[in-house]
């Protein structure tokens, strides 16, 4: 294999890596806030903690965006 072709192959990887990285962080956020929601405080608390937590899985896909491409423009 050539070497434009491992340069391309590993870019690809790192692009499709950040995206499922911010696809997950959202559902995690989610998944914890229904959890809690639903199954620790018996619905006593919806939607609140869904949101709240739906809010964190944002922030932290934003943020590691954020340290991506910091990391990119450094290269």
């Amino acid at each position: 294999m050539s070497k434009e072709s491992k340069t391309m192959f590993r870019e690809l990887a790192s692009y499709s890596q950040v995206g499922m990285t911010f696809v997950f962080s959202i559902f995690i956020g989610l998944g914890i806030g229904w959890y809690l929601d639903h199954k620790v405080f018996n619905g006593r608390t919806v939607p609140y903690l869904t949101f709240i937590f739906l809010g964190l899985g944002i922030a932290a896909g934003f943020k590691h965006l954020w340290d991506v491409s910091k990391k990119i423009s450094d290269d």
